[in-house]
Formats: C-alpha cells, structure tokens, sequence
C-alpha cells in the first residue's frame, strides 16, 4: 500500500517518518508496519515527525503508544519531532510523554531535522503493506486503544467502553467470515 500522506528514511541513527496530514486510524497501521520492520531489523530509535500534521486521533496515538513500548524493550526511545500545540496536549493528556520524548530540546537530530526532511522525499511513503480488511482494522484499533486504556486508570475510564464496542464488532465480523 503507499501513503502519499506518510514518508520515511533510514538514517544511521534512527528511522524518521513523518506525517503530512492528519495522523488517523487511516494512515497509523502503515506507520506500524514501517516501525516493525524496521524495529524487526534490529533498529531502535524512532522520530515521528508531525510539523506538517495538523492533529492525531486516538488510534494514532495508541499506536505511537505500541511503537514507543517497543522501541524501550529493545533499548531504544520513541521521539516526536514539532507536534502542533493541540496535539503535544493531547499525547501529555493520556500520559504518552511518560513513553516518549515530545519534541525534546535536548534531541540529538535538532540541528539537522531540515536534511532530515529533505531525504524523504526519496522514499514516499511505500509501507510494503496491503489495504486492510475491516477486521484487520477493527484488529488494530482496538489494540491502539487497549495500549492507552493500559496506561493509567484515567485511560482506562475513557476508553473502556470503545474497547467492549470494538471487542463486539470484533466478535459480530468474525462471526460473519466464519459463516461465509
């Protein structure tokens, strides 16, 4: 699947992949697949870079929630690079800086994030995966938002009851394929 809205390099020193529109359930399972496997291949360092993202949904955010999780497993750390105000709010507000650094001061690519923009035009987007069928996205979603729910009781309380209506709509379309 290609992503016109999603663009990646791999440098030496992490992968950096940034969003030009709005980070959604839509384009966060290609962002997924592009961290596992480069995470797969032994990397462990990422910077997601929203400058030019204009917010996130909750799917989004549980997914950068997974990908940080399993950047510090493997030793490594998650980096947001220019978030908008809106949205560094919104990650802060379910505890995501508790897993990743929110455009840090102190970050290693600050002085060299315009090079690093530049490079990725070369790779526009090609996450290597295919369109999901609705299970797969109810899949995903729900994941995203069971890692956010599993943060803090806060989380907890507000995505309990998206997390039972997706366990069900999970349920219901398993049961629809098994029937086919």
């Amino acid at each position: 699947m290609s992503d016109s809205s999603l663009s990646y390099h791999v440098f030496p020193d992490c992968l950096w992949l940034r969003c030009d529109s709005r980070g959604s359930f839509v384009n966060s399972p290609a962002l997924k697949a592009i961290a596992e496997r480069y995470l797969g291949e032994g990397g462990k360092t990422i910077v997601v870079d929203l400058e030019l993202c204009p917010g996130v949904d909750s799917t989004f955010m549980g997914t950068l929630a997974g990908l940080a999780r399993r950047c510090l497993a493997q030793g490594g750390c998650l980096q947001v690079a220019s978030p908008t105000q809106r949205t560094r709010e919104a990650m802060e507000s379910l505890g995501l800086d508790m897993l990743m650094d929110i455009d840090p001061s102190d970050a290693f690519w600050a002085e060299d994030a315009a090079k690093r923009r530049a490079a990725l035009s070369a790779e526009a987007g090609e996450s290597g995966t295919s369109a999901l069928t609705e299970l797969e996205r109810t899949r995903h979603v729900l994941e995203a938002h069971n890692t956010l729910r599993s943060m803090n009781h806060k989380n907890d309380e507000t995505f309990g009851y998206v997390c039972e209506t997706l366990e069900e709509d999970l349920l219901r379309q398993s049961e629809e394929n098994d029937s086919l």
